[in-house]
């Protein structure tokens, strides 16, 4: 006489509670097989990365900017706001903060204009971009610091080729002092930093420009639209997130630049290129006041994240028009 087979119920408690276990629908899983316990997981490695080397770092700068704090001693007493009024009454900080300025919108106005022009030089394939294109990048893989070395040599009028060269060519009777006034200086550094990421910024507008479909200037051509017109109407609005990417980067990296002048200039003549990072360091590691420098270092964290708010609050109002 044929047996009739268990029905699933009978079958998952023959197989013991485990099995039932995993067969009823209803039963929640344990807490560390849920998506939550797994998501908490895959979160906490990067939390506790940004905890350790950036909320914490940030809690002590706030504790020191509060503080009387001497480099060699330690925390001595709660001072605030000393630190505050002492930097708004110091000699340096605002023709610093002005020089800072005038770097930015120099250094900003020429990277993004000449990074632009050899996007457009090199957005075609044809024999040889892509030399043109390794040329360009090349510079960005070297480091700010070695590249600074490197023009520093370039600068100098005892053992570099550049400032030699008019003398030696009889159009001058002395050799070119690109680091002597405060204008050559300035122009000097923004010379390097164009020559080292002008590539850089080269390559993001290029991936901007491929972006672009080819079917958007045919139908402009096609409408009679001039070169002129294409490049203003068409390039222009659609590389706008290359170019905000570019500007955000450019801006917060110039107002804080320090290696570049370190190296090259030393905040001379007569502290004409003093940055507001390297007025930090003075009062670090020159004037040993952690104090001080930490409530710097608290102002300017303040400022950049207000500029860039404003950036992108007029970036995005700008797409939405």
């Amino acid at each position: 006489m044929p047996t009739r087979a268990a029905d699933p119920p009978t079958r998952a408690r023959a197989a013991g509670p485990k099995a039932a276990a995993r067969t009823d629908p209803g039963r929640r899983p344990p807490w560390w097989r849920t998506r939550t316990a797994k998501g908490i997981g895959y979160a906490t490695p990067t939390a506790a990365f940004v905890a350790v080397l950036f909320v914490l770092p940030l809690l002590l700068v706030g504790r020191m900017s509060a503080s009387d704090w001497p480099l060699l001693t330690g925390y001595q007493s709660l001072n605030l706001p000393d630190n505050y009024t002492e930097l708004a009454d110091g000699d340096l900080l605002w023709p610093a903060v002005r020089f800072t300025l005038l770097y930015t919108a120099v250094t900003t106005v020429l990277l993004i204009g000449i990074a632009l022009l050899l996007a457009l030089l090199v957005q075609e394939a044809r024999p040889g971009v892509g030399f043109l294109r390794t040329a360009y990048f090349l510079p960005s893989v070297l480091g700010l610091a070695s590249a600074s070395l490197l023009f520093w040599g370039f600068y100098s009028p005892s053992a570099g080729p550049i400032a030699a060269l008019p003398q030696r060519l009889g159009l001058t009777d002395e050799p070119v002092s690109f680091l002597g006034t405060p204008t050559a200086a300035l122009l000097s550094t923004v010379g390097l930093v164009v020559w080292k990421f002008a590539g850089f910024y080269m390559l993001i507008l290029l991936v901007g420009l491929q972006s672009i479909g080819h079917d958007v200037y045919e139908a402009a051509r096609i409408d009679g639209a001039s070169r002129r017109q294409t490049f203003r109407h068409i390039t222009l609005p659609l590389l706008r997130p290359s170019l905000a990417l570019t500007l955000v980067l450019s801006v917060t990296g110039s107002l804080l630049a320090f290696d570049q002048f370190f190296v090259l200039t030393k905040g001379g003549p007569d502290n004409s290129t003093v940055t507001v990072v390297q007025l930090i360091y003075r009062e670090a590691f020159q004037r040993l006041d952690l104090g001080t420098a930490a409530a710097l270092s608290v102002l300017v964290l303040l400022a950049l994240l207000i500029l860039n708010a404003a950036q992108f609050r007029g970036l995005r109002r700008s797409d939405e028009s």
